[in-house]
Order: C-alpha cells, then structure tokens, then sequence
C-alpha cells in the first residue's frame, strides 16, 4: 500500500485559486518570479517529506528567515539579553513599519523588520560576514543540504534597502543595536537572500515541530525552551497584521516571506511549507494562506483542539499467516501525526488476501485528519486484495464510509472480527 499522504496534498494544491494577488514588485528580482508557481511539502516528526508541485524550484527565504535567526541569537546570548533589545509583543503593523515600543525603545517583536534587524545584530560574528557565515551553516542543518545565497537577490534589495537602513539607524540611535547600522543591514539583506525549497523549509519546519531535533538525522540542532520561544512568537506575531485573523482560523504558528514563502509548526506533529509568489494585501502568499486553511479545516490541525495523542498510535501488531488475519491495536488520540505514523505500519504489510483488522479499542478520538486518513488506507489496503476488518466498541470512528463503495463493519471485539474478517 502507498501511503496516501502526497496524494492528498496534491489534490489540495489543485483545489487553491491562483487568480488572485500579485507579485511583490518593490524588489526588482522578485517582481521577475513566475506567479504561477506553487509547491507545498510536508515534513513529519517521525522524518518523513512529502513534497508535491514545484518542490524543486528555489527562491529567497527573505522573511522566513526571521524565527531561525531569532533562534540563533536566542542560542547565543539567551533569553534574557535577547529580551532586553526585542520585546515579544504584537505590532498590529506591517511587517516594515519604522516604530519602536515607546517606554523601552525595543522594537515590538523578532518577526518585524524592526525586530529581524535587531536579531540579527544579535547573533555572534563580529561582522556581517562571519554573522552570515553562521546563519548560511545553520539554515543549511536544519535544511539538510548545503544551501547558498542569491546575488542577484541580495544586490537588487540592497539597492532598495533605504527604509530598512533608515530602520537601522533608529536601532542604533536607542541602543538596541551596537553595531555599524550599514554592515547591519548588509548583513540582514544576505540572510534574507538565501535560496531555499518548500522542500528545505519543510524539514526546517519540522525540526521546530520536533523541539530542535532533526527528525531526519537525529541531529539536535536547537534545545526544546529555544523553539518553544520561537514557536510562542510565530503564534503570535508571525503573520503581521494578520496574525489574530490566521491564528483564529489556520491556528497553526507561522512566518511568511514576501517571495511567497509559508511556513506552519504544529508541534509535536508536522512542519508544513508552501511557495506560491502572489501575495495578499498583507504581504503573505495568497494560495499558501488558501492551502493552510484547507489543512487547518480539513484536517484538524487547529493547534487549539484538544488532544491525548500518543507519538506511538500502532501498540502492537500480530502478523497475519495467511490463515490468520494481520491485527493493528491502535491506542491514544488519531491525529496527524498518529495516522502518519498508522499508514506506515499499513503499508508493510505483505501483499497476498489476508484480512487486515484495525482494533480501536484503546483509541479515545480520531479527528478529521485521522479519520480521512485510516479510512484511506483501509480503500487502498481492499484494493491491493486485503479485506478490512474494525474493532470499535466505543464508536469512535462512527462514519466509515472509506469511498469506492467500501463501508467498513465495525466488530466489538477481535475474535469476532477475525472470525468474520
């Protein structure tokens, strides 16, 4: 059985509307992208990518770049001392809003121009070069391939850096930056020009999902308190003046890029990524906000709604023989990430007719994202021959309606559903 996850992503991106929006025209090498470009990926912490669309096509991370070196400059100088130059506050602004927190002089939050300067003067170096040097062997970690930066990106901003230098040099005149306000600049228009993938963010996003460990390798690249920091600030000012509109309705921490950059972090579950270059009046990519509705909704991925999940969804497993049908004991909360972890126990199973028997028993809630997803593997398991069987005493997936003419029979105990399998 092919786990169904890319499948359903695809089918997603081909529902999103790529009409509207526009491409950022205020930097000359953005306003030459194609708008009708659009790939999304989705990265697992149990190290799985889904990427579908124009996953192979890069372009600058610009703003998204912000939580990392905030990340960084966390790791660097800790908590405390980053705070004393960049409060954590929601603007209500927009993202290159020249303003200052009036009593303290601390621009509002790290996700702001404002507070992305400050940050990254924060991040040990000495010099926009080695600060650079830092940030492109970081990004290239957590992005699991060495990436690079975009000269003709980084020499078309520059050209147009003025109101960020203007920022700059406000910074410097109330001591939340201490060093040269160019060489700044300099060096936070380099970090904003590196090329990366929905691919690249995707397992980016994902070690946050993982509380700083690479679900990949294994690699820790950040400590747990650094990314519930992060993470705090995404959730509430990553989105700009549209932060309380997307939390409210997408819920998921988030940052976007005016390349057309999104990414989301649940955490615990799944870092997502999604490149679409035509922006919405807010500045974010207008199909990326679409495409993060549509899993929000479609798949419960609101980081509000209640969960008991468990990282281990399959308890134990009885293999079939032939005879004997293969039985899965499900346990804890089915939400993404439980399902995920669920399709890929499915998916070893052997070819051959043997009955396949899902016990739900110690299972207390399938959401909409697990429900859509258990049900999808059990049509793709009766397709490759394998009847399937439910142990439901409790009714916890009471619509099993799996599509194809196929509705599941639910049993109240596993010897009934073997006998009847």
């Amino acid at each position: 059985m092919k786990v169904p996850i890319e499948d359903w992503l695809a089918e997603v991106l081909g529902q999103c509307d790529g009409d509207s929006g526009e491409v950022a025209d205020y930097i000359p090498e953005l306003a030459r992208a194609d708008p009708d470009r659009f790939g999304a990926a989705l990265g697992t912490v149990r190290g799985h990518v889904y990427p579908v669309g124009h996953t192979e096509v890069e372009f600058s991370i610009q703003s998204i770049s912000k939580p990392f070196t905030y990340a960084m400059a966390l790791a660097d100088r800790g908590l405390e001392a980053v705070h004393e130059k960049i409060d954590v506050e929601p603007s209500g602004d927009a993202f290159n809003e020249i303003s200052l927190e009036a009593s303290t002089g601390r621009p509002r939050n790290p996700m702001i121009n404002a507070g992305a300067i400050a940050a990254h003067a924060l991040v040990e170096g000495g010099s926009s070069e080695r600060r650079v040097e830092r940030l492109l062997d970081f990004y290239s970690d957590l992005a699991g391939r060495r990436l690079h930066v975009d000269e003709d990106v980084f020499e078309s901003e520059t050209g147009s850096a003025h109101r960020n230098l203007a920022i700059a040099h406000m910074l410097r005149t109330v001591g939340a930056i201490d060093d040269d306000p160019v060489d700044v600049v300099r060096g936070y228009t380099r970090q904003c020009s590196i090329d990366v993938t929905v691919t690249d963010l995707a397992r980016m996003a994902a070690t946050l999902a993982n509380a700083g460990a690479d679900p990949v390798s294994g690699s820790r690249h950040l400590d747990p308190a650094v990314c519930r920091q992060v993470l705090s600030v995404m959730a509430s000012c990553g989105m700009y003046d549209a932060a309380g509109d997307w939390f409210s309705s997408v819920g998921i921490p988030a940052k976007s890029g005016v390349s057309g950059g999104i990414i989301g972090v649940l955490p615990g579950q799944v870092g997502i990524a999604v490149f679409s270059p035509r922006l919405d009046e807010h500045g974010n990519s207008a199909r990326g906000v679409q495409l993060f509705e549509r899993l929000s909704r479609d798949m419960g991925l609101h980081l509000m709604e209640s969960s008991q999940g468990s990282r281990s969804a399959v308890r134990q497993e009885r293999a079939g023989d032939g005879e004997r049908p293969s039985v899965y004991e499900l346990q804890g909360d089915v939400r993404f990430a439980e399902a995920e972890s669920i399709l890929h126990a499915l998916a070893e199973e052997p070819e051959g007719p043997g009955t396949v028997v899902l016990d739900l028993t110690r299972v207390y809630e399938v959401n909409a994202a697990g429900r859509r997803m258990v049900l999808e593997a059990a049509r793709r398991l009766n397709l490759d021959g394998h009847p399937v069987a439910l142990v439901d005493p409790d009714g916890v997936l009471p619509d099993r309606d799996a599509g194809d003419g196929l509705t599941l029979v639910a049993y109240d105990d596993v010897d009934a559903a073997c006998a009847h399998g």
